[in-house]
């Protein structure tokens, strides 16, 4: 028996209070279809009811707490974001485009935490390292990551600040809840 993600995702959508539901849950599995047969294989891609969930999960996060976006926006945000972290560099613009195909018109900025991104800044500099905006970003990553799953796995090439991103996001941590 193959579970029907579309319905899966419309109950939960809905569930999450999302009245346009039908329409989006059926982005979201096209969306996923679409990177199953078209981003690289990779094994530690999940394009399954798993990874659907955290999304949803996410979206009705996210739509608690920005009550004032269309919820398309809200959707998007939430695929692009729990998404992006895993991707190897050459699938990122390829997902990026298929997310402006299916969200045509659409531009959303990434969930801020100022005062997380503060504390974030702040370890950086207090490890002596230089404030770069795009180890900030998967420090955010990796902390929304660890936020909406029950494991997570850093992975990457000797050298390629995997420790730095771990010790980042501990000291930020500790700084945040003071």
């Amino acid at each position: 028996i193959v579970p029907d993600l579309q319905q899966i995702c419309e109950i939960m959508l809905f569930s999450e209070g999302f009245s346009l539901a039908k329409m989006l849950a059926k982005k979201m599995v096209v969306l996923y279809k679409l990177s199953r047969e078209q981003l690289s294989k990779q094994h530690h891609y999940d394009f399954g009811l798993r990874a659907l969930k955290s999304v949803l999960v996410m979206a009705g996060e996210l739509k608690r707490n920005s009550s004032e976006l269309p919820e398309d926006i809200v959707l998007m945000r939430a695929l692009r974001d729990m998404n992006m972290p895993k991707f190897v560099y050459e699938d990122v613009p390829l997902f990026q485009g298929l997310i402006n195909d299916l969200f045509p018109g659409l531009k959303c900025d990434r969930v801020t935490y100022p005062t997380f991104d503060k504390a974030v800044r702040d370890s950086i500099a207090h490890m002596n390292n230089v404030v770069d905006e795009v180890q900030v970003d998967k420090v955010v990553q990796l902390y929304e990551t660890m936020m909406t799953r029950h494991s997570t796995m850093v992975v990457g090439p000797t050298g390629g600040g995997k420790s730095t991103v771990i010790s980042i996001l501990t000291q930020a941590q500790t700084r945040y809840i003071k």
